[in-house]
């Protein structure tokens, strides 16, 4: 179906945009909670792709300026992690949570640099979308592993699900006949719709309404 370069634009923006919210949702409710609100493996790879696609194989405009402005909040989510991880992991994890983040983020790097070079893939539209799949799927097991709604939002996992829905549309459109992208399309949004929905449940058995606590400041 062709699309006119100034839809495909507005499409682009708008995802950034909500992915932005998102990322600042998330630390928004990090320092509230003194807790990190994005899983760590998926820190790691999202610091490397913004990395990599920003300063060392650069995307065209607006999609650089979009990867620093994620980079920026990455480094704000790490710090975060990096303050409040060892406490949230205590024990053995929480003892050598340093030395396995530093190894984390090295082979988020590797991965993600080896996929991209593999593939040819410039747009990095392959490991976006893998480690995609791979935060969906982590949010939820975030969300069993904690006994509470902390360092979690419902307008993250909104926000998050809708920009990710965005971009999909938008690279389905220009390569419809992939089978490895249409199905993270599909399993993205499914483990998203799933989390919001079981998110929305802790929500409720914890007690917590939605409304004020997305209006709470401090």
């Amino acid at each position: 179906m062709p699309i006119s370069t100034e839809l495909a634009g507005l499409i682009q923006i708008g995802s950034g945009i909500l992915w932005t919210l998102t990322y600042i949702l998330i630390v928004k409710r990090g320092f509230q909670d003194r807790t990190f609100g994005m899983p760590l493996p998926a820190l790691a790879a999202n610091l490397s792709w913004e990395f990599i696609f920003a300063f060392i194989l650069p995307q065209g405009s607006p999609q650089i300026y979009i990867n620093i402005t994620w980079f920026v909040f990455d480094l704000i989510i790490l710090y975060q992690a990096l303050r409040f991880g060892p406490a949230a992991f205590g024990g053995f994890l929480g003892k050598w949570f340093y030395p396995a983040f530093v190894i984390g983020i090295a082979a988020a790097f590797g991965a993600v640099l080896s996929v991209t070079l593999e593939f040819q893939d410039w747009e990095g539209k392959y490991a976006a979308f893998g480690q995609n799949l791979m935060m969906s799927i982590l949010f939820n097991v975030m969300l069993f592993r904690r006994a509470d709604v902390q360092g979690q939002s419902m307008y993250v996992a909104v926000f998050k699900m809708l920009g990710t829905l965005l971009a999909s549309i938008l690279f389905h459109i220009f390569d419809p006949s992939s089978p490895l992208l249409n199905f993270l399309f599909l399993a993205i949004l499914f483990f998203d719709c799933t989390y919001i929905a079981l998110l929305y449940r802790k929500h409720r058995e914890c007690g917590v309404d939605l409304r004020r606590r997305a209006l709470r400041t401090t």
